[in-house]
């Protein structure tokens, strides 16, 4: 019985082809998003966006969501993150919850530490993402920022 399922697992995996590497990779591009915004590796950063991405912090600043290129985005978030002396983007509990035809969608949650001196401003919530596969790599279409907590200034 064990062989048998270990031999069906084994045959599924082959057959759907990169069905286990998906959310892999899925799971890099969040991951650069962060991690790169933290190090100031803004090639990084871009890497994991499509062209054009749909940023919604609506939960945290209002306003209404912003399709931009990714370019821009980037750009902005270079010119920001670089005030503060130290950011921090733990972001963890990735789980892929729909995966066909080369879209997926994604979430997250985050807790986001921003440091100025000794002061610290702190969030704390759920990041959805809509991703598209370009070539083997999943690049990111829209990002949803759902802030269920703060602290700090």
């Amino acid at each position: 019985m064990k062989t048998q399922f270990i031999t069906s697992l084994i045959a599924t995996a082959l057959l759907s082809g990169a069905a286990f590497a998906n959310p892999v990779e899925i799971s890099r591009s969040i991951t650069d998003i962060a991690a790169g915004a933290d190090r100031h590796d803004w090639a990084r950063v871009r890497a994991a966006f499509a062209e054009e991405v749909t940023v919604d912090y609506t939960s945290l600043w209002g306003g209404a969501p912003t399709t931009q290129p990714s370019d821009d985005l980037v750009a902005g978030w270079s010119a920001f993150l670089p005030g503060f002396d130290a950011t921090h983007h733990m972001v963890t509990n990735h789980s892929v919850s729909k995966l066909a035809d080369g879209v997926a969608t994604a979430e997250a949650d985050f807790t986001a530490t921003h440091r100025i001196d000794d002061k610290l401003w702190t969030l704390g919530g759920r990041y959805t993402y809509r991703l598209k596969q370009s070539g083997q790599r999943w690049v990111v279409t829209s990002l949803t920022m759902t802030s269920l907590w703060e602290t700090g200034d």
